[in-house]
């Protein structure tokens, strides 16, 4: 019997992780009796509740994964840590694995952490290399509620806006709608989106510091052309002062090649009339007060250059 059924078991578990959920062999004509003798002739290994893994198949996150989203089946996702992960946010634990269902949803113990909510729209969720999970604006706001630290957290929403899973208008949005009595994170959350919109912790400082310096708002992460070419993308604009900020990290360029490209780049965003200035990392980490002094020093003159 067990000759019979191999042949079709194997695929669906090789792509799995070494695993099948009872509802998948129940699809292949696999009953109880034969599950049974499956299971006594050692081909397949009880995993989960409703989740076999063929014999010999290695353990890892992933399979702990698969195993669970197989065991507690639609619409349970990826969530918390785990989701993180999936969204390859900077800080990220390794070796987390969380799902949550929806309330409502009776969760069988699985040995993992499973939570449960009572709103889980298809806004709030994606799939991502095949993986169910949380958005990365759920995500994040998840993260917060689960006291993750202000350090992690910001390092969540730097990279989701960076890699544009997610933005600060539209994290503003959903944590509106899904902020509540007694959700945790909510004012931390909200308090860490003022100064969010750069890719890195770099420039979410810099950002304070034109928060605290009184200045408007540069737009951030904006791109230059001409004759339909790319010619800059630039950290920090201000155009109504006509000046661009660049913000370095502790290594900067430093092969001829890329000086180049710096040095070119500098030249054509000064040909369309921007004052270019730039800020090292440890101006912006060591020297706040300084910085602060010239920016308000290059805005207000740049001001007055453009008016006259």
């Amino acid at each position: 019997m067990s000759a019979l059924f191999l042949p079709s078991i194997a695929p669906i578990a090789r792509s799995q992780h070494g695993l099948i959920s009872i509802a998948q062999l129940a699809e292949l004509g696999v009953g109880t009796r034969q599950r049974e003798t499956l299971v006594r002739h050692g081909i397949l290994v009880p995993e989960v509740p409703r989740v076999y893994s063929m014999v010999g198949a290695p353990r890892s996150v992933a399979r702990d994964q698969t195993a669970g989203l197989l065991s507690l089946g639609p619409p349970a996702v990826l969530s918390f840590e785990c989701a993180a992960r999936v969204h390859e946010f900077d800080r990220a634990r390794s070796d987390v694995v969380e799902f949550t269902v929806p309330r409502s949803q009776r969760s069988p113990n699985l040995g993992f952490r499973v939570h449960s909510t009572i709103v889980l729209p298809d806004i709030d969720c994606v799939t991502i290399d095949g993986w169910r999970c949380t958005s990365a604006t759920r995500t994040i706001i998840d993260l917060a509620a689960a006291r993750i630290g202000r350090v992690r957290l910001e390092a969540a929403i730097d990279s989701a806006i960076r890699s544009e899973a997610s933005s600060p208008a539209l994290l503003a949005e959903r944590l509106d709608a899904l902020r509540g009595p007694g959700r945790h994170g909510v004012r931390l959350l909200a308090g860490l989106l003022e100064d969010t919109g750069g890719h890195t912790m770099l420039e979410r400082r810099f950002l304070q510091l034109m928060r605290i310096a009184g200045l408007p708002r540069p737009s951030t992460q904006v791109i230059y052309r001409r004759d339909g070419r790319a010619y800059a993308r630039v950290d920090f604009s201000w155009e109504d002062a006509g000046i661009v900020v660049e913000v370095s990290g502790r290594k900067g360029h430093s092969s001829p090649a890329e000086r180049a490209r710096d040095a070119q780049r500098r030249n054509e965003l000064q040909d369309a009339g921007r004052r270019v200035y730039e800020y090292t990392w440890e101006d912006v980490t060591t020297r706040s007060a300084m910085v602060i002094r010239t920016m308000r020093e290059r805005y207000a003159s740049g001001l007055r250059a453009r008016a006259g």
